[in-house]
Parts: C-alpha cells; structure tokens; sequence
C-alpha cells in the first residue's frame, strides 16, 4: 500500500472512532508499527492530527482567531450560553475566559442581576460595561491579537488574587486521558490559572471538541464540575466524562 493510502485510512479511522492506536493500524494496512509511527509523525506534521502515545487523535475543529470564531457555530454556542446561564447566580465572582461561548453568556446576563466579573477579554468587557449592576474587574498584560484576550506573566498573577465562585471557560479540546489543551501555551497558561482560581469550573465545549487535543495543557479532564454542550446530556460519548465524576449538561 503507498504511503498516501495509507494515510487515507488512518484519516478515516480517525474521523469515525476519534482515535487511532498504532497496533491496530499496523495489522489494517499490513506493515510495521515503526511504519505507522512515522506516517503519524508526518499527519501530525501537517497539523491533520494530534500525534499521542501508542496513536494519534483529531486536532479541536473550527477556527482560532477570534473573528472567525464568532461567526462559526452560532446555534450551537447559544444553546451552550443559555444552559450556562442557569449556573449564574447573584452575587458571584465570576471569571469568564475569552471564548466566544462565554461572551454569549455575558451578552444573556439579566439586567437586574448583581455580579462581580473577572476577565482578560477585551470584548467581554465591553459587553458588561453597559451592565449597571455587574462589576468588571479586567486582568492587565500583553494583548493576544488573535483572540484579544491579555496574556502573560501579570495576567496570570491577577487571576491568582481571586478565589471566584464560579469559571466559564471556552474549550478547544477535551480528552478523557490527555486533559484539556489548547492551542497557544500563553493563552492555556492564563486559562490554567483561571482554573486553579475557582471553586466550580464550568467547561463550554460543543460535542466536535470532545475527545480531540492540542499541544498545550491547561488542566486535567477530572478537575472540571460541569461540562456544558450543545447536546442532550445523554449521548454514549458521554458516559465516559459522567465516570470521572463531571456532570454533563
């Protein structure tokens, strides 16, 4: 089989089950693991995969600049957004990263609801600056243009100040084993510290980025509370996150 159909086949095993293991693969296309592990190595190469131990699984979906964000998924953040807002609750604090899923969160708040909100996002903090009754704290740093959010070392101090009552954050990639991982080490850095600050994290991820990985590690799978999608909460896929002891809504 020549190189290029091999890498068909494991692009398509990797599109219908979400992971590929190299074992299992070798037998399929009838040469060595070695052979496997290094046309792996050249997907992973090519950014068509996420390169792991013993395999490989799909990279997160859907773009990462934040203009094109915002126009990609639209229905399924809203519903994401509007299941979030039950966990809103007056007179919290409240970190809010800087997805897009939890800016249509900021957008939803009620007007007579008391909130102290904290946040590196630009365009989250403008959105609540025309809400009289939530307080925006805005973490200082260096801007990240692509997703105009503030990083590093002074942001990531500001959200250690807090011990916030609840964290919404906007997911790339969700693995059971691997954890969640983003796409920019600055920007998981930020995240892994908005975790660290919160009492309940709340992640908000359509079911596409469940099950896939970057390269940059913001937290285990386990430390999350509530794992909100786009779906209902009873999906095969599901049941594995349920196991560790994470709700699913």
């Amino acid at each position: 089989m020549l190189k290029e159909e091999r890498f068909r086949v494991i692009l398509s095993q990797l599109g219908q089950d979400h992971k590929v293991h190299l074992a299992e693969l070798s037998n399929v296309l009838k040469v060595s693991e070695d052979t496997v592990r290094r046309d792996i190595k050249e997907l992973a190469d090519q950014g068509l995969l996420k390169s792991v131990r013993g395999g490989a699984v799909p990279h997160s979906p859907g773009p990462h600049h934040f203009k094109d964000r915002v126009e990609y998924g639209n229905e399924q953040k809203r519903i994401i957004a509007n299941k979030a807002l039950r966990f809103v609750k007056d007179g919290q604090v409240a970190i809010f990263d800087g997805g897009t899923s939890a800016m249509l969160i900021a957008q939803g708040l009620p007007k007579d609801m008391h909130l102290t909100v904290v946040t590196n996002s630009f365009p989250i903090a403008s959105i609540l600056e025309e809400h009289e009754k939530v307080e925006v704290l805005f973490a200082g740093g260096r801007l990240l243009k692509n997703s105009f959010v503030t990083i590093g070392n002074e942001t990531i101090q500001y959200f250690r100040k807090f011990r916030a009552d609840i964290c919404f954050s906007g997911i790339c990639s969700i693995h059971p084993e691997l954890g969640v991982t983003g796409p920019d080490y600055e920007e998981s850095e930020v995240k892994r510290a908005m975790v660290e600050s919160s009492r309940e994290i709340i992640a908000l991820s359509t079911v596409e980025k469940l099950g896939t990985a970057e390269a940059y590690y913001v937290c285990p799978t386990n430390q999350l509370t509530t794992i909100i999608t786009d779906q209902p909460d009873n999906l095969d896929v599901f049941e594995i996150y349920k196991s560790m002891g994470i709700k699913m809504v």
